[in-house]
Formats: structure tokens, sequence, C-alpha cells
């Protein structure tokens, strides 16, 4: 993780900060930590969001394939009706 240099200030309820103290205390971490993790894992850096994808690709289920003739001849056809 890089150097940590910007404050961010956010309202919260008590039944949030509840959770968020209990969570921290179990795993032994602090408040800021778990909101740091959370901010990354639902924005990933762009990085990770293309290694997910890529995870994704990888773990689809195969799937049969026209020659590659015919992909190209698609193609062409799909190319020649949005001109």
């Amino acid at each position: 993780m890089s150097m940590l240099s910007e404050r961010l200030q956010v309202l919260i309820d008590r039944d949030q900060r509840d959770r968020l103290e209990r969570e921290a205390q179990r795993r032994g971490a602090s408040v800021a930590t778990l909101v740091r993790e959370a901010i990354d894992e639902a924005f990933p850096p762009g990085h990770a969001a293309r290694r997910a994808a890529a995870a994704a690709l990888l773990d689809a289920e195969p799937m049969e394939v026209p020659p590659v003739a015919d992909l190209l001849d698609e193609l062409d056809e799909l190319r020649g009706q949005r001109a």
C-alpha cells in the first residue's frame, strides 16, 4: 500500500459504527483498515478489475467456435452494417 496522505470524513449511523468496531476487534485491525479494504473491494484499482476479468474468462465453460474464416466473414458483414 502507498503512503497514506488523504483524510476522509464520513458520517455513518450507530449500527454501522458498531458493526465496524466489532469486525475490527474480531480481526485485530483498525476501523480505518476495514474501510480502506471495503473501498478497494467495491472499487478495485484498474489492474484488479483486469485481473478479475481475466479470471472470469479463464473460468468460463468451453464453447464451440466456428472456423476463423467464418468469423472474419461475420465481422466484415457487421462492419458493413455500421457504415
